[in-house]
């Protein structure tokens, strides 16, 4: 029998910040081909929706365009950017063909946006961006489904400019981010430029605009990697891995090649050993108007690439979300379980002896993750998929430095008492869904400690201090002497040592007087008067004698080690006034 190879349906990711219209988006195309009369049926699957060419060229007004166009039609994932993105399908690619990135036109870019921008960078995977929530615009005229400049042409002077200003802030944005982009009816050449399509999710304005951009870039970009194997063993991603009430826990994956039946056997992917086991059930979703409580699914026999399922088989339990999974006979189970084992040790993580602890909700975010950590030279002692439990607190509490008593998790949750015990054992949890927002998060934190320590070492540290005896200025000549001074350097306490230019100790400060008032420290600039325990003026000191509070060497070693960055130009070169007389007769003083 022939292999027949064909070209299968591209995957496409829906990306954005939460609330600017990602599943209304999604909700508009799957309903939008619910009319009498259409050829295609919309399919809901596991995790996707699929649009067949018909209903796509016909919600366009022009059934003859099918024949423009070689790909089956659209499949729409329904998951967060980071799963189709950072999953593991071919060694590291992205799991999705195309993607829409969704921004609100009136707030333009959130932290969402931006990381799916990153994202799309990182893969060079083809896009558009959906400019939503055009009806918002003040005094927008809804026209329902409309192409989209057949509803610009309807609005108002003031409407459409309003319209285009916002527009071009969305091209202003895009280019700070480093890409070229323009309003998607204006470009010429989408390999170099962005297209920008103004929609309204709600109002189904621009939707058809979507589509047929999507089934260009289709066409032009993806013709030579949509080809695949309808009758070839099924290779696929796992998306989610979940417990269904009755069924136990169950893998939902999408598959991009060949076709599964009920009862093959499968390899997936886990963090130990790779799963063997055999497909018990396929099962899709029931149509909306079929739904019960208890039968959310129905069983099927079958499935060819490309589409979404969920598989039920014994001891998936361990199954690893962004693993593959794999089809196969007696004949490759062994050599396919050892490439998906090998695979998924390829992006195992290298980690050090000592830093923060990270968790990701699945092996490629945790890639992400890593990858930018490691560009911020953040260290990692481990890495692990899941949601972070007592036991990472345990494990994470006995780290010594208390920078790294850290655990980051991307996109997971916190188990049952995990907030509380890491509160008690001095554990300090970071959690987002946005990686930058993440390590930002993290590196603020670390500033601020390091802040406060520096203040606790700054204020508990005999910081350097210079000061010269004024002429004509000496009060009492001893027990104590007291005369007048100028702080040329640094700062003078009260209780601190003194030395004189050759490093001589030659008294104590007793006590500091301005304007007849007792102070507690004298800085650089302030004359004052200044009791000194110890010496006689005219003997042990003179008047016009340049003298240097003496630091002790533990504390210098401090101030070059540890402060140094957070003391001021005149404290340093006092610093290093007072280290030039010490290191005269002993070079590595203080080192």
């Amino acid at each position: 029998m022939d292999i027949k190879e064909d070209l299968r349906t591209p995957i496409v990711s829906v990306m954005g910040h939460v609330d600017h219209g990602k599943t209304t988006l999604l909700d508009r195309i799957r309903g939008s081909a619910v009319v009498d009369g259409e050829a295609g049926a919309i399919t809901q699957h596991i995790g996707a929706t699929e649009v067949p060419i018909e209903n796509i060229v016909n919600k366009c007004g022009d059934p003859s365009l099918k024949n423009k166009f070689i790909v089956p039609g659209l499949l729409f994932i329904d998951t967060p950017g980071h799963h189709a993105f950072t999953s593991l399908r071919s060694r590291g690619g992205a799991l999705a063909d195309l993607a829409i990135v969704i921004v609100d036109i009136n707030e333009g870019f959130m932290p969402q946006t931006i990381e799916s921008l990153h994202i799309l960078k990182r893969f060079k995977t083809p896009f558009v961006v959906v400019a939503n929530k055009i009806d918002r615009i003040h005094g927008w005229s809804p026209n329902k489904n409309a192409p989209f400049l057949a509803t610009y042409k309807t609005q108002s002077e003031r409407v459409r400019t309003d319209l285009d200003n916002k527009l071009y802030a969305v091209v202003g944005e895009l280019y700070n981010m480093g890409f070229n982009s323009e309003r998607y009816d204006r470009v010429n050449d989408f390999q170099r430029n962005v297209g920008v399509i103004p929609i309204s999710a709600v109002t189904g304005e621009g939707i058809p605009d979507v589509l047929m951009v999507l089934l260009g870039l289709a066409q032009r970009f993806l013709e030579n990697t949509l080809h695949y194997n309808a009758q070839g063993p099924g290779i696929g991603t796992v998306l989610e891995v979940k417990e269904e009430k009755g069924l136990g826990t169950t893998i939902d994956i999408i598959l991009y090649d060949g076709t599964i039946n009920k009862g093959d056997a499968i390899v997936v992917g886990s963090l130990g050993f790779p799963i063997q086991t055999k497909v018990r059930a396929l099962l899709k979703p029931r149509p909306l108007s079929e739904i019960k409580a208890e039968e959310r699914f129905r069983q099927i026999e079958q499935v060819t690439a490309a589409v979404g399922v969920k598989i039920s088989a014994p001891n998936l339990e361990g199954s690893l979300a962004g693993s593959p999974v794999r089809v196969v006979d007696a004949r490759t189970i062994d050599k396919v379980t050892e490439e998906i084992k090998n695979e998924i040790e390829e992006v195992q993580i290298d980690t050090d002896a000592v830093g923060i602890t990270i968790k990701a909700d699945t092996i490629g975010s945790l890639e992400a993750l890593v990858n930018e950590l490691k560009k911020e030279k953040i260290p990692i002692r481990k890495a692990d998929v899941g949601d972070i439990s007592n036991k990472d607190i345990v494990q994470v509490s006995a780290m010594e430095d208390h920078l790294y008593a850290v655990i980051v998790g991307f996109n997971v949750k916190l188990l049952p008492d995990v907030k509380e015990k890491s509160q008690s054992a001095g554990v300090t949890l970071f959690m987002n869904d946005v990686i930058y927002r993440l390590i930002d998060d993290y590196k603020d934190w670390v500033k601020k400690q390091k802040e406060i320590a520096e203040k606790q070492i700054s204020d508990t540290t005999i910081k350097p201090g210079r000061f010269q005896i004024l002429p004509d200025c000496t009060f009492r000549q001893s027990k104590p002497a007291v005369v007048g001074v100028k702080i040329i350097g640094g700062t003078v306490k009260t209780n601190v040592e003194i030395v004189n230019a050759d490093g001589e100790a030659v008294g104590k400060v007793k006590g500091l007087q301005s304007r007849g008032e007792n102070i507690s420290v004298a800085k650089i600039g302030m004359e004052v008067a200044m009791a000194i325990d110890g010496p006689t003026v005219g003997r042990q000191i003179k008047e016009d004698d340049i003298l240097f509070v003496n630091v002790p060497e533990r504390h210098a070693k401090k101030m070059e080690h540890d402060i140094y960055d957070s003391m001021t130009a005149d404290e340093l070169e006092t610093l290093e006034a007072f280290l030039a007389i010490k290191r005269r007769d002993n070079p590595f003083w203080a080192k």
